[in-house]
């Protein structure tokens, strides 16, 4: 098996004996190739000798070695090659890496692969069962596609900045990077459909991902209320353009969220609250007509909820059905009863760190549960490893300045 070197033998993964070539920094590429690693692929990551992922040294709090808690945090379950990419041995080791490889995955500027003799059409000459997946800003295509692109120009660009914050507000982005990590998903959905496809007919394909195109599809609602209406939606804080009441409330120490997003929900909501006068009121008697008058109902149920705490409304109204919750901060979150259940946060040895802290799986496989297997690699940790797999002479390249900065 490709890679079977593994730290914590268990159960076969799904994608064991998958291999995936890593040629990506920073977000959007590592996350994705971090995501087929949790499933058992042989992740080979390859670095720009001396500076390796820019995250190393640039992304979040630094700690007792060169590398950044960043990413730590995005490249566990992978081996690193450094290797330079503008060398002719360094290409040619990529392309042998290449010819056994199932899926490689890049987010370099579009053409800088191909510039440097490995993009798709030349990496297809050795492997045409391969799935080549390009990660960028604004996609391979279309009069943006040479544009610079990151999170923050594709929240903007894709409409999502036009309907975050409040009414009347500056610009607000959205607080997690959207655009780059809802690429990466999509990216790695259409990347394993299409290496399911080639094992069905022995043809890859070209996968072209775009943080644009990614913050765009998450607009599913804000886009169909302008295409039934005619007019484009704009920011409603932590309002919701479809129903009402549904977002965050005052309450006697803070804030607090809930949702009577329908008729039944309503009306318990008044009932609970002692407040029935507000169901015969007309500004109030159905959806439509609150959402006309949302200002004045949020004025009514906060008269009400500012008389008590957020944690009296918020047992009192789960008591009843009512969707509420508190608004909590990141270390509230992950050290939660139920953040600690849902093991959100999970520690990783490390040879240099220790124990790092990771942000644990996104989703739960009860026959295959994700491992990590794999620290984080130190920068070219794997290259002797990974040439000698090939069965190279790691001397001969490096002679050949492969591996040089």
């Amino acid at each position: 098996m490709k890679g079977s070197s593994l730290e914590n033998p268990a159960k076969r993964l799904p994608l064991e004996g998958v291999r995936v070539l890593d040629i990506s920094q920073v977000m959007a590429g590592p996350y994705a190739c971090m995501l087929l690693g949790d499933l058992g692929a042989d992740v080979i990551k390859i670095e720009p000798p001396g500076s390796g992922d820019q995250t190393r040294g640039s992304m979040g709090f630094r700690m007792k070695g060169p590398d950044s808690l960043g990413f730590l945090n995005m490249n566990r379950n992978k081996r690193s090659v450094a290797v330079n990419l503008k060398t002719d041995a360094g290409r040619q080791l990529v392309l042998k890496l290449a010819e056994d490889a199932d899926i490689l995955i890049e987010n370099y500027r579009p053409g800088a692969m191909r510039r440097l003799g490995l993009g798709y059409e030349d990496v297809r000459q050795v492997n045409p069962r391969l799935v080549y997946t390009s990660i960028s800003g604004f996609g391979q295509s279309g009069p943006w596609s040479d544009r610079p692109g990151f999170d923050l120009m594709a929240q903007a660009m894709s409409g999502v900045m036009s309907v975050t914050g409040y009414p009347g507000g500056p610009p607000v982005k959205c607080g997690v990077p959207v655009a780059d990590i809802g690429c990466a998903l999509f990216a790695i959905y259409a990347t394993l459909a299409a290496y399911i496809g080639a094992q069905r007919t022995g043809e890859g394909q070209y996968v072209d991902a775009a943080l644009f195109d990614a913050a765009m599809a998450f607009s599913v609602w804000d886009i169909c209320d302008y295409w039934g209406t005619g007019t484009p939606p704009k920011p409603l804080g932590t309002s919701n353009k479809m129903t009402a009441p549904y977002q965050a409330m005052k309450c006697a120490d803070g804030y607090f969220v809930m949702g009577a997003n329908n008729q039944k929900l309503w009306t318990q909501l008044c009932t609970l609250m002692d407040r029935r006068e507000l169901l015969d009121d007309p500004r109030f008697a159905a959806i439509a007509s609150r959402l006309a008058n949302r200002e004045a109902l949020q004025d009514e149920l906060e008269r009400t909820f500012e008389t008590k705490p957020k944690d009296h409304w918020v047992r009192t109204l789960l008591a009843s059905g009512i969707p509420a919750g508190p608004i909590l901060s990141y270390p509230e979150a992950f050290e939660s009863e139920h953040g600690r259940a849902r093991a959100m946060r999970m520690e990783i040895d490390h040879p240099v760190e220790g124990k790092v802290s990771n942000i644990g799986f996104a989703v739960k496989l009860s026959g295959t549960p994700q491992q990590v297997r794999r620290h984080p690699p130190r920068l070219g940790e794997h290259t002797r490893e990974i040439v000698e797999e090939l069965g190279l002479s790691h001397d001969e390249l490096a002679a050949r300045g492969a591996f040089s900065a």
